[in-house]
């Protein structure tokens, strides 16, 4: 029995909803690396997903640009149905800690078409922001390149399609094999680069603050309540804009779960990691946010954070002006950023993947394990063939529409994160109530989250029926986001179809995850000694 299990077993056995949880190896065992992830490297892993210097690069400027100096309020309200959903997710993995997070609790809780839906929803979100951090890390590492050089004109590679392409396929292959090679390759991997950039962002940070100090910030304002006063945003759709690109930005932090079987508890450490993450993440946000604020202001000035034409990439734009010579060090850290995010979030992918081979969902070779690193060899390679061929197909196509689909990355997140919070509400029902604690965790914070994330998507695909939303390309009248994100639901559900034809026998009654199969003694449709190197 491998630690955290039987206590696992044991919480998710007493009174909840007629389900009795996994005790065994046996059973559950699906040959990752047990015991292999710590509080402290779970974290690292967690930020590194969140990718906070490329994020913020990205997301300062459009937030700014939708709620002006309320910025930092709505990075506090983004945060909140976030920690709410992070509840949710640590009861769920505290009773049946599984790789297959969504996947497998979704299943247990509402059954096999809804967790399947779930599985797909995370899956094409890990795989969307795959290729757009491994197009993100190309533009920086040319603009670095051209940096370190003196030769701006090295930064104009990136634009060039073949050479983009070239390069997105390098940091790829780079990314899944260090992926392939383990927890413990990926760890290693993300101490220095998540550091890195987290130096940077408090160094930028600061160096900011001393300008607004000493008087030769652009436009310097000191900081002020009313920032933080969220009911002050001049109207609910600015509001909700807002709102919208903040919990874009938190996302990533559900990594940590899907390495439940790698932890050292598996039924604690994850849950604990979850929410120290998002904790870590909240406070850096709120830190970079003000200071860029105070330092820059909302005007349209030429480093006013309502520029249009540095919103899309304000860090690099600021650190110039803000950190002198040492200007090259941003870039270097946004580079690192979207670079450790594309290797960490192969993670979570592999690992949903593997759990749904595992338990017949998909064909058992996702469920293959490779015996030297003990990692899911052949769903990380899936993953990475996938993200690669979406991004070189799309950034031949058109970037425009390459970058509205990531944009219904934002209703997949939403779609995914809504069904596990309201999975954890029906999973415990009949416990719910037993005590104050759990109708806190187990009922309140849940169903608050979900719901309000199930609203966020209701209301963006409403939104992105809007021709002019996104890049304002449109297809049969409506907005690219919107058939874009159709497009992906619709491709899940196909697949599903296509599941149900290839083994029935999960889809009819959910084997072997339907209530009470996964007692001790138990045998899942994959064989155990299924590997592949």
């Amino acid at each position: 029995m491998r630690p955290g299990r039987g206590e696992a077993a044991a919480a998710g056995t007493s009174g909840t909803s007629g389900v009795s949880d996994t005790s065994s190896t046996s059973s559950t065992d699906k040959g990752l690396s047990s015991g292999s992830v710590g509080l402290v490297a779970a974290v690292f892993i967690g930020i590194s997903c969140i990718a906070p210097a490329y994020t913020l690069s990205g997301a300062l400027g459009p937030t700014a640009s939708a709620v002006g100096e309320h910025m930092p309020a709505i990075l506090l309200v983004g945060f909140i149905p976030m920690l709410l959903v992070a509840v949710g997710y640590r009861e769920l993995n505290a009773a049946m800690p599984d790789s297959g997070t969504t996947f497998t609790w979704a299943t247990r809780a509402f059954g096999p078409w809804i967790g399947w839906m779930g599985g797909w929803g995370l899956l094409a979100a890990t795989v969307l922001v795959l290729s757009n951090l491994a197009g993100i890390a190309v533009d920086f590492f040319y603009l670095a390149v051209a940096q370190l050089l003196r030769r701006p004109d090295l930064a104009d590679l990136a634009a060039n399609v073949p050479v983009n392409i070239a390069t997105c396929l390098v940091f790829m292959v780079a990314a899944c094999y260090i992926s392939y090679r383990g927890i413990e390759a990926t760890k290693s991997f993300q101490y220095v680069l998540v550091a890195f950039q987290v130096v940077v962002l408090v160094w930028f940070s600061a160096s900011a603050w001393l300008h607004v100090q000493n008087g030769t910030a652009f436009d310097g304002h000191l900081p002020s309540l009313e920032w933080f006063n969220p009911f002050g945003v001049g109207s609910m759709s600015a509001f909700a804009a807002g709102v919208s690109l903040s919990v874009f930005i938190y996302w990533g932090w559900d990594v940590v779960l899907t390495m439940s079987e790698e932890s050292t508890s598996s039924s604690v450490t994850p849950g604990r990691a979850a929410t120290a993450t998002i904790g870590i993440i909240v406070a850096l946000y709120l830190l970079v946010a003000t200071a860029t604020l105070a330092y820059a202001g909302t005007g349209t000035g030429e480093f006013g954070l309502g520029n249009e034409g540095i919103q899309e990439n304000i860090l690099a734009a600021l650190a110039g002006p803000i950190m002198g010579p040492a200007a090259i060090a941003m870039s270097l850290a946004v580079l690192a950023s979207s670079t450790a995010s594309l290797q960490s979030t192969f993670v979570s992918p592999a690992r949903t993947m593997l759990a749904m081979g595992f338990y017949g969902a998909l064909p058992r070779r996702f469920a293959s394990i490779s015996p030297r690193f003990q990692s899911p060899g052949y769903a990380t390679f899936v993953s990475a063939a996938v993200s690669f061929g979406f991004y070189a197909v799309m950034r031949v196509i058109s970037e425009a529409v390459l970058w509205d689909t990531i944009t219904a990355l934002g209703m997949m997140v939403c779609f995914y994160y809504g069904i596990t919070a309201l999975a954890c509400v029906w999973y415990f029902r009949r416990e719910a109530f037993s005590s104050a604690n759990t109708a806190f965790t187990r009922f309140v914070c849940p169903l608050l989250g979900g719901v309000l994330l199930l609203m966020f998507f209701v209301t963006t695909s409403i939104d992105s029926m809007d021709p002019e939303y996104g890049s304002g390309s449109s297809l049969f009248g409506l907005g690219l986001v919107f058939v874009l994100g159709v497009v992906i639901l619709l491709l899940g559900v196909a697949s599903m179809l296509v599941m149900r034809t290839l083994n029935p026998a999960f889809f009819r009654d959910g084997l072997p995850l339907r209530p009470g199969s996964l007692d001790a003694g138990a045998t899942p449709p994959v064989a155990q000694g299924d590997t592949a190197g």
